[in-house]
């Protein structure tokens, strides 16, 4: 919006040409960060208090961690806090032609409004299980599958036209078009090594990465702080990725396929860390307020996104670890329960309790140290994740 608003005002008077600075993605994105930031710490008291009056608080499962007991009753939804501050700071700063911020933030709000319908049911039906597993999963794969459809065309075209033209190309086909190599399943550390995936190969892709980030963020999602810290490092990490894409020098010294406009995404990226930031304010141990599944389910919906059109899906689980991990972990443990309960009529564990986070406080660690270290965990595999930029 302020980037039309400059360029309106230079056509006016030369006296405006200070306003060219608007046009440098780098400078718009650290604005996007710092108004993301500025909103989240200036809403976030007033968002606690009526969430508090609104009496939307946090409802703990009886088979809990015991010492999660006195966190029943911390307002949650704070996830609104964080996709009102992105969704404000990103339509301020990024250019309103651009297809991919639009898409993201479709997905983003798609996924944030099913959080939100979750996190209604536990706090007014006073239900700590929510919305129902196949529910979820229904509207889940509903965006997903739309945004994969869209992106399947998008990332191989440069404009909405040519999209449009390449789809009814492809059903013309007989469902049989050619994709360019750029999108196909890009392998990190090789150069130029590309796998063709086909539109319906893409799609699955695209449709698993968008629904298994924001399902493995969400599990993450557990213990204050825990989550949204590593949401900001690999949104940081992506953005850095979606700007070299966007470059048409930078991507073809790289070996990184160009891809017209997916610069832009460096903006929501920056708001989202700013977003995220705010938020971890109010968020960190003691947490005053819970992001719930409004927001979880939102920033790992986002993330998948962004790693689709910047084609870097296999780079997103390398920096996005501590969330594959916690979701194997529940999958494992989930599994092993059923089978062993089939086989043996008693259901065996393999972890002392899942997701993975919980294991290691029923191991002995304090809540704050699973938290830093995951922390830690996850910086050092963003780090792993940008050696891929240069060591191909």
């Amino acid at each position: 919006m302020l980037l039309s608003l400059a360029i309106w005002l230079q056509t006016l008077s030369p006296e405006f040409g200070f306003l060219r600075v608007f046009q440098y993605i780098t400078f718009r994105a650290v604005m996007a960060a710092m108004t993301a930031l500025l909103i989240g710490i200036s809403a976030g008291p007033w968002v606690i208090r009526r969430l508090t009056e609104l009496k939307i608080g946090q409802p703990v499962r009886d088979y809990a961690m015991q010492t999660h007991l006195v966190k029943s009753g911390t307002p949650t939804m704070g996830g609104v806090l964080i996709l009102l501050s992105i969704a404000i700071s990103t339509l301020l700063w990024f250019d309103l032609g651009n297809r991919f911020v639009w898409i993201v933030l479709i997905v983003t709000i798609g996924f944030g409004m099913i959080g939100w319908a979750d996190d209604w049911r536990k706090v007014v039906r006073k239900d700590p299980e929510g919305m129902r597993s196949r529910e979820k999963y229904f509207w889940q794969s509903v965006i997903g599958l739309i945004a994969a459809v869209y992106l399947v065309f998008s990332i191989s075209e440069s404009s909405n036209t040519k999209v449009v033209e390449l789809f009814f190309s492809w059903v013309k086909s007989g469902f049989d078009v050619d994709l360019p190599p750029k999108a196909g399943l890009l392998v990190p550390f090789f150069k130029e090594v590309s796998y063709p995936l086909g539109v319906f190969g893409f799609v699955i892709l695209t449709y698993l990465v968008i629904v298994g980030s924001s399902n493995a963020v969400n599990l993450t999602d557990g213990l204050d702080g825990l989550a949204i810290m590593p949401v900001v490092m690999v949104g940081s990490a992506l953005g850095v990725f979606a700007y070299i894409t966007g470059n048409a020098v930078y991507s073809r010294y790289l070996l990184f396929p160009f891809i017209p406009g997916a610069g832009e995404l460096l903006i929501f990226c920056a708001a989202l860390a700013g977003a995220g930031l705010a938020f971890l304010w109010f968020n960190t141990y003691p947490a005053q307020v819970f992001m719930g599944d409004v927001g979880a389910l939102a920033l790992g919906g986002a993330l998948g996104t962004i790693a689709i059109i910047v084609r870097q899906e296999i780079v997103l689980a390398i920096m996005g670890g501590v969330f594959v991990v916690e979701a194997l972990s529940v999958m494992l443990q989930v599994s092993y329960f059923k089978y062993t309960k089939r086989r043996f009529g008693e259901g065996r564990r393999i972890l002392k309790m899942a997701p993975l986070h919980h294991h290691f406080e029923k191991s002995g660690w304090k809540e704050t140290q699973v938290v830093v270290r995951f922390w830690i965990i996850t910086m050092l595999l963003c780090l792993v994740g940008l050696s891929t930029l240069k060591l191909r």
